[in-house]
């Protein structure tokens, strides 16, 4: 006797209900999959009610499959249809433009599959669910996407290849394979296109600038508004040195100068993001020594013309053909237009130089009156406090920078994530109150003091430090490395690097000691088992992605000619490329034509000569259905309206013709090759 679990019956699994349902129910549930597989990746740049409504369409038209309700009448779709226009104007104020038309897009890819009932509206959903995949490039073109997006492309064809096969209930298993099979064959016509198709400026979004509230670099700077700094561990730019890198200590990434202040922003000279200093000249006094360092950069898109390169770089820099660039008065390199894709450049910069040597007893004179602004009725303790270092060192300013340090170095001030919200009077606040900040608090603090005593300073923003990846040697440079430290004007000797949180937090700089933020539980958790394995699985994961953005993203039109060059051209041009493009095209098309040709010949040719048969006889007015045998053909043969001779003719061709496939060791059968020749000799009557 069978005990109660033996005879309980077992309930087949997920995958097994599913092959099991109904032809219809199991295509229309996988289309909805795919769809929204195609657009999750869009969820965190669509309005909250794009994202809930195009679930619940898909959940709606899910269920409606499963318990085989009819679908919504058009007056629901109408309706939904204005409910969604209606939203999208008031979301984004316009129908047009990248976001408002992805909004749209997707809204109607979910609501089209209110529609599907017959091969017509699901070959439209493929075709939106297309455009609507090539969308999510407008965002990020980034390798996760990019193999997220292979996979809809792959569930997008097994849908189609699907929906061609009507008969039957074929397996989603043999559709995939077929749509592999697909996608592999035109992957070496995708992969010739991508490496000699003209490169054009880029064809997707500019990306949204995302910087405010989290570490990174910014055209201005704000002391006191963050009670608390979210480090952001995403890459600002990789760094590929010629030679041996230089120490951490060096490595000051240069960004914008910020000079102005009115007690709470500072903002550069020219007030902006930088495009009118690009207008003006570079320093005539700048003097460098030493060897140079080469380097590659690899810059992330920031929507900001700034580019980073180490202290100081006075040779031009070497980038692609369609950008140009210049140096500021400033020591700061500019492009004209905000960079929104990854760009490459090489860069020679000197780490001793000097420059800003023209003071007040030389001619021309230079004005210093920026240098030394300070706005009325802000931080009245630190003027205080800058007149007793002015008095205490008869005004020199070494002395006083000296005394500035030595304060920061022993009053107890400390480097930290959460400052606190600091009131009106910042650089009060910090001397002689909270004594913590990080470094924007330090150094804004520190310029108001020197320029209280009297000693020209100003702010210097961008990146200090980065780490070796070891899997591909590239130095990798973070948002989290963002710094802000300071340059101090000194009679005979220029402006001169001063960094003051070196003072509060040694570590932060030279030994890549800065904060970080505590780790998730999945990450702690790694962190606890291997301490090595979390810091190698992301540099090989850099790594990966590295090699992605310099061999795919970064495929410019200098490494294009370059390329050509390799293949023999000595002056690549665009008709180079057209020819080229040309040729493969040809070579493409006689592949192809040579592949038709030989598949051709590996069909039965019994079969062949059998269906050039029907088509004769569907010419001459008689009906042949495509299954119908050649025994079958003669009794229609026999019933038609064919001249005599002809009928009797055709009567022993059929049957010799059956007799070859079924009997073919008969007696009197004749071959393959005499009946295709009787079979053209064959007198029909012509056409009216």
């Amino acid at each position: 006797m069978l005990s109660p679990a033996a005879a309980a019956p077992t309930r087949p699994s997920l995958l097994g209900r599913f092959a099991h349902l109904p032809r219809e129910t199991r295509d229309t549930l996988f289309l909805l999959v795919v769809v929204a597989w195609v657009i999750l990746p869009q969820v965190a740049h669509l309005p909250v009610w794009a994202s809930v409504l195009a679930a619940a369409v898909l959940v709606w038209r899910g269920w409606l499959a499963l318990n085989g309700r009819p679908l919504p009448g058009r007056w629901w779709l109408v309706g939904l249809l204005l409910v969604t226009l209606a939203a999208t104007w008031a979301t984004h104020r316009t129908l047009l433009g990248r976001d408002a038309g992805v909004t749209l897009v997707v809204m109607l890819l979910a609501l089209k599959t209110m529609e599907l009932r017959a091969r017509r509206d699901a070959l439209v959903i493929f075709f939106l669910g297309f455009f609507a995949m090539l969308t999510n490039f407008f965002y990020s073109q980034s390798l996760p996407v990019a193999a997220a997006m292979l996979v809809a492309l792959l569930g997008l064809l097994t849908a189609l290849v699907n929906a061609h096969r009507p008969v039957g209930q074929p397996s989603l298993r043999e559709s995939a394979w077929v749509a592999g099979k697909m996608a592999l064959a035109g992957a070496p016509v995708m992969i010739a296109l991508f490496v000699f198709f003209p490169r054009f400026a880029p064809l997707w979004g500019i990306p949204s600038d995302a910087l405010t509230g989290r570490s990174g670099l910014s055209s201005s700077m704000q002391v006191g508004n963050v009670a608390e700094l979210a480090l952001d561990e995403g890459i600002a730019m990789r760094i590929k040195f010629d030679g041996a890198p230089p120490p951490q200590r060096e490595l000051y990434f240069r960004g914008p100068v910020l000079t102005r202040f009115d007690g709470r922003n500072w903002t550069s000279r020219g007030g902006g993001d930088g495009f009118d200093a690009a207008l003006a000249p570079g320093p005539a006094d700048l003097q460098v020594s030493g060897e140079p360092i080469r380097y590659e950069v690899t810059l992330e898109p920031s929507n900001r013309p700034w580019l980073l390169t180490l202290d100081v770089a006075g040779a031009p820099l070497q980038l692609p053909a369609n950008r140009h660039a210049r140096m500021t008065a400033d020591m700061q390199w500019l492009t004209y237009r905000p960079i929104t894709d990854l760009l490459r450049y090489r860069a020679e910069s000197h780490p001793q130089f000097r420059y800003g040597l023209t003071g007040w007893d030389q001619r021309p004179r230079r004005d210093f009156s920026a240098d030394l602004q300070l706005p009325n009725g802000f931080n009245p303790r630190t003027l205080a406090l800058a007149d007793e270092l002015r008095q205490s060192t008869g005004g020199d300013p070494d002395a006083v920078v000296r005394a500035s340090l030595e304060r920061l170095r022993t009053g107890g001030y400390t480097y930290t994530l959460e400052p606190g919200v600091y009131g009106q009077h910042t650089a009060d606040e910090f001397w002689f109150d909270t004594k913590q900040g990080f470094c924007e608090h330090i150094s804004s603090a520190f310029v108001v003091l020197l320029r209280a005593a009297g000693v020209p300073a100003r702010i210097v923003t961008g990146f200090q430090g980065g780490e070796m990846n070891s899997v591909d040697g590239y130095w990798t440079v973070r948002n989290a490395d963002a710094h802000a430290w300071t340059e101090v004007w000194f009679e005979g000797r220029g402006w001169v690097r001063i960094d003051p949180t070196g003072s509060v937090m040694p570590g932060r700089i030279g030994q890549y000691q800065r904060l970080r933020a505590p780790d998730g539980a999945i990450a702690g958790a790694i962190g606890t088992l291997s301490p090595t394995l979390l810091a190698q699985l992301r540099a090989t994961w850099e790594a990966v992605n590295n090699r992605w953005n310099q061999s795919v993203l970064n495929y410019t039109q200098s490494r294009q000619f370059d390329l050509l060059k390799n293949l023999g051209f000595e002056s690549p041009s665009w008709q180079d490329l057209a020819r080229i493009i040309a040729g493969l095209l040809a070579a493409a098309a006689l592949g192809g034509f040579a592949w038709a040709r030989w598949e051709r010949s590996q069909h039965d040719p019994w079969l062949r000569l059998l269906a050039r048969a029907r088509r004769r006889l569907d010419e001459a007015g008689i009906d042949t259905p495509p299954q119908a045998p050649p025994r079958a053909l003669v009794q229609r043969v026999s019933q038609s309206a064919l001249p005599p001779e002809l009928r009797q003719q055709l009567t022993d061709w059929l049957l010799a013709l059956e007799r070859l496939r079924y009997a073919p060791a008969a007696a009197g059968s004749a071959s393959l090759a005499t009946l295709q020749r009787d079979f053209q000799r064959m007198a029909w009557p012509r056409q009216r």
